[in-house]
């Protein structure tokens, strides 16, 4: 039997023509044709505000437009984010939703005694990254600090465990090869990796 498997495209431009969209296409193509189960999710086609104090997050309500995103999370044995590296991290909208999302009550339990539990454990994610860069120099040099958080501070910290990357670099260079990228996406989707 195939996993459930939601992709969530982190790029911010509501115009889906980016190398990204391309790449969660090709993992998905290959998912299906494996059996797997797919929903997606477009972050930059959701309405939803940032939040702005501990209180929102603690005890606020979840917007109505995310409530279809959470689920489709909750529903899903393995995750697939997809985002361009900006600034040295994730677009600030995928940030900001990915905050709405893990809330109390869906990615941590409160515990009797104080503090809090995961609550997504069982999941694993892959985490796609693009940039202009080379994805080594990233790596080496700047550590992958801005996905290392992400790993660790938001998905480690729900208890999504493991979680794979994968850096492609150089992607505005003459030459790139897009088409290699998308057929590695269509075997890691047929592997639900």
């Amino acid at each position: 039997m195939g996993k459930r498997i939601a992709i969530i495209q982190g790029h911010p431009s509501p115009q889906q023509k980016h190398l990204g969209h391309a790449l969660a296409d090709a993992y998905d193509q290959g998912a299906v044709a494996a059996g797997h189960a797919v929903r997606r999710i477009e972050v930059a086609q959701l309405d939803f505000p940032l939040l702005r104090t501990a209180e929102d997050w603690n005890e606020g309500t979840l917007p109505e437009s995310l409530r279809g995103a959470q689920a489709a999370i909750g529903w899903a044995d393995h995750l697939v984010m997809l985002f361009p590296l900006w600034s040295g991290t994730m677009p600030a909208l995928f940030k900001g939703f990915l905050e709405q999302i893990a809330r109390p009550g869906f990615a941590f339990r409160k515990n009797p005694g104080g503090g809090m539990a995961p609550a997504l454990t069982g999941k694993s994610a892959r985490i796609v990254v693009t940039m202009g860069m080379p994805a080594v120099w990233f790596q080496l040099f700047y550590h992958a600090n801005g996905v290392r958080g992400l790993q660790r501070s938001i998905l480690g910290m729900c208890g999504i465990k493991p979680v794979r990357t994968t850096y492609i670099g150089l992607v505005d260079a003459k030459g790139f090869n897009a088409g290699k990228w998308l057929a590695e996406m269509r075997e890691l989707g047929r592997r639900g990796a």
